[in-house]
């Protein structure tokens, strides 16, 4: 007699395995461990705070801010016993020598004490990036919201947040006032050589110098701030839009943003957690949308703008560069730059996770990104050359000489090796596709994410000022180009309503204000387009022109639509840059109707 055919069903079933009571595929409610929109922003505390390692937060808390605080602190009281010692010293000498002894001095004191002095600097910067900004900052949104609550409906919006802005300026500087006359009487600021061999009866004085230190400067920052803040431009949404005369030379930009790319087939995102699609099905119909579109109507760019994965994971990185591969005709036009859940501490199981400044950690992840970076565009990108601030090598070229130390660090995850390839990370930042020609239109990719270390603070947007220096200088390479200057992050909170203070704190650039004064010389030939709030919204600073990109991925559910744009730009007279009305490109949800292509409304 025959046996029964392993590969057959039972009669009536379609498989041999029975539907699960949970079917693993519908996640569970540890999918929504992280997720902000499944869970309270006080909940996710609750379960940090239960989950945190004590003695990894008291350690990192000590490299963080206290010996910065301490560094800063002693920096006067080292300086002043120097100073009296090397003064004390030259009045004795009477002999022409002197002047020599004293040259001397000056050499040996300025060679010994230039490392010193770079890291009380970074420490004063450490500890600005820590809490005085991002305190201006808060109070700053915290106003703008409870203004925006409760007299909204009944004024100008750009006034109110201005006003609101100038409030914050003033209320931290007060704040900051405060602060530093408490401290102040614990203060020392003039050190003997007989203070250095008593250590302990300097720690008081030297916190309390600190806290002086920087609580002055929170008073003076906060009002330059907040009066900067007042005064600028305010964000307006964008009413109108462009048109091409005949002729004129267009660019069409496929803008992509937030597509946090998992690992697993089944795998939910840390924010959506279940609220979101599963796996990498609705960036694969994207990619297939778009190549559709391209071959009708061809595409010049396609900017992913951040957020390419979902926590920075190999085998995420994986999964995008081989659903990239099978489009080489998208993949020949796109460029991708960072975002903050590409590099910093995000985790979808573990909403306590904490990085210490000198974990490989973090540092891996920008390898991760870099490496999969130049896989995409690494031919076709530059990076700016420090010395001359041109644009120079192209980004294989500058990662080619760090090759061998970049694979033994992937393998090995060695702080040695981390150590030696701290500056590798920064140092590629801002890249530039530089314009076909003196007219065309270059695009400026820039690193937004700020060096923090705990997955509460992962959303924090920073630009430094070495970065928006080589900027400066490699888009005053082509003085008559137009200019796409994209980043993850959004500038400020647009004038649109939001539901939660938790939705507009924390997540935007800190020195925004600050970073669109500098570009505003470039404001009618540059537009910013960035994502970050998987919000659509398109409106100006002034002349200023700014692009917020929607996820087609966050936000939806399998059987939802999402959507994105198709962004047209115009060489238009006096080398200004037009801004033409978008394509709304909709992904119908699983079982809906076929796509469609919409103009904005």
């Amino acid at each position: 007699m025959a046996g029964p055919n392993p590969d057959q069903a039972p009669a009536g079933r379609e498989s041999a395995i029975d539907v699960p009571l949970v079917d693993p595929r519908d996640g569970d409610v540890e999918d929504d461990s992280s997720s902000t929109l499944q869970r309270s922003l006080l909940s996710i505390a609750g379960s940090l705070i239960a989950e945190i390692s004590l003695p990894k937060l008291l350690f990192a808390w000590t490299l963080l801010i206290l010996l910065p605080a301490i560094l800063l602190g002693a920096a006067p009281l080292l300086a002043t016993a120097w100073f009296a010692k090397a003064s004390g010293s030259l009045i004795e000498l009477s002999a022409p020598g002197a002047l020599l002894i004293l040259l001397l001095v000056v050499v040996i004191a300025w060679t010994g004490w230039r490392p010193l002095l770079r890291l009380v600097e970074e420490s004063f910067w450490s500890l600005n990036a820590l809490a005085v900004q991002p305190g201006y900052a808060l109070c700053r949104e915290a106003l703008r919201h409870l203004a925006e609550r409760t007299l909204g409906r009944r004024t100008n919006l750009a006034r109110l947040r201005a006003a609101s802005s100038a409030r914050a300026g003033i209320l931290m500087c007060l704040l900051g006032i405060l602060v530093a006359l408490l401290a102040w009487p614990h203060a020392k600021w003039v050190g003997t050589l007989a203070d250095l061999f008593a250590p302990r009866e300097l720690i008081v004085p030297t916190l309390a110098n600190a806290v002086v230190i920087v609580s002055a400067y929170l008073a003076i920052g906060s009002l330059v701030w907040g009066f900067a803040d007042a005064s600028m431009e305010q964000p307006q949404d964008l009413h109108t839009f462009d048109t091409a005369a005949p002729g004129d030379r267009t660019w069409r930009i496929a803008h992509l943003s937030d597509v946090h790319v998992v690992g697993e087939r089944f795998g939910f995102r840390i924010e959506s957690g279940r609220g979101g699609p599963r796996g990498n099905d609705r960036l694969e119909r994207v990619l297939a949308r778009l190549e559709a579109i391209h071959h009708v109507q061809p595409l010049d760019l396609v900017l992913v703008s951040g957020d390419v994965t979902d926590a920075g994971r190999s085998t995420e990185w994986a999964e995008l560069l081989d659903i990239v591969a099978r489009y080489p005709v998208l993949a020949d036009r796109m460029a991708i730059l960072p975002g903050n859940h590409d590099v910093n501490i995000v985790d979808r199981a573990n909403p306590a996770r904490l990085s210490l400044p000198f974990s490989p950690g973090k540092r891996l992840r920008q390898i991760r990104t870099l490496s999969a970076i130049a896989a995409v565009q690494g031919e076709r990108t530059r990076v700016v050359d420090h010395a001359t601030g041109g644009t120079g090598r192209t980004l294989d070229d500058a990662l080619e000489a760090h090759r061998r130390e970049i694979a033994e660090f992937a393998h090995a995850g060695s702080l040695r090796i981390s150590a030696r390839l701290r500056r590798v990370w920064s140092e590629q930042f801002p890249m530039i596709l530089p314009p076909s020609s003196e007219d065309g239109l270059g695009v400026a990719l820039l690193n937004s994410s700020a060096e923090t270390h705990f997955s509460f603070t992962n959303a924090l947007g920073l630009i430094s000022a070495d970065q928006t220096r080589r900027l400066i200088s490699a888009m005053a390479q082509f003085p008559k180009a137009k200019w796409i200057v994209a980043l993850h992050h959004h500038l400020m909170e647009y004038p649109m309503p939001v539901s939660a203070f938790s939705e507009r704190v924390g997540t935007a650039v800190i020195n925004a204000s600050w970073f669109v004064r500098k570009l505003m010389p470039l404001a009618g030939r540059a537009i910013v387009m960035h994502g970050h709030r998987h919000l659509d919204w398109i409106g100006a600073c002034g002349d200023l022109r700014i692009i917020s990109a929607p996820s087609p991925i966050m936000g939806v559910t399998d059987d939802e639509p999402s959507h994105f744009y198709i962004h047209t730009l115009a060489a238009g007279p006096a080398g200004r840059l037009r801004l033409l009305a978008p394509q709304r490109v909709d992904i119908a949800g699983v079982g809906d109707k076929p796509e469609a292509i919409k103009p904005l409304a």
